[in-house]
């Protein structure tokens, strides 16, 4: 039987569902300093190509635009999502949770396309500073993502077996506030390295 999401505010499950979302945020702060400490590194390191070659010279402004409308359409579907989990409408949180899974799935591969022609044309994260930086925070975040992908397959199982409980409605707040956090860090991204390098 499917649970009810607007409970009292004094009801315990209540309670332990603000708690576990409280908790989530806890961890998207620490996940915060390591992309503060990822973005730190980049700047520091974003000029010492050691006659490499440097942003302007090999990223593609329009593929990375590409990218960022998928992520950000994602976030998009992702809410959508989210307002059909709070009306208990199961078959359209799954529907738009595919559609999220998509985009995020298109991201990953294009940026696994983009990585595999800088290795391929000599500029691999070895060949200098700028390109280790480089390569460890968009790796980093693309790690993020497919973490979040795994995690969205998950729980759409979930919610396919079990229907909108308390439970399974806690669970996707807590992967859609993953899911915005990793778009915002996308768009420092995009504009930190790819637009600045470029312009």
């Amino acid at each position: 039987m499917t649970e009810n999401i607007a409970v009292h505010h004094h009801d315990p499950d209540q309670e332990a569902y603000t708690k576990n979302v409280f908790g989530f945020w806890v961890y998207l702060m620490t996940d915060c300093v390591l992309f503060g400490v990822l973005f730190a590194t980049y700047a520091v390191l974003h000029n010492n190509t050691f006659g490499g070659p440097s942003g302007k010279d090999i990223f593609d402004p329009l593929f990375v635009l590409k990218e960022t409308l998928i992520l950000l359409t994602s976030s998009f579907t992702c809410g959508l999502a989210m307002i059909a989990a709070y009306r208990s409408e199961k078959k359209k949180v799954i529907g738009w949770f595919c559609v999220t899974f998509l985009l995020g799935l298109s991201f990953v591969v294009l940026e696994v396309t983009e990585f595999a022609g800088l290795v391929r044309e000599g500029n691999g994260p070895q060949r200098s500073a700028f390109l280790s930086s480089y390569f460890t925070l968009v790796a980093t975040h693309g790690m993020h993502i497919s973490m979040g992908l795994l995690w969205m397959a998950v729980f759409m199982a979930q919610v396919f077996r079990k229907g909108i409980t308390l439970v399974t409605a806690r669970r996707l707040t807590c992967l859609s506030m993953f899911w915005h956090f990793l778009d915002v860090v996308w768009i420092f991204i995009f504009t930190l390295v790819y637009l600045m390098g470029v312009y």
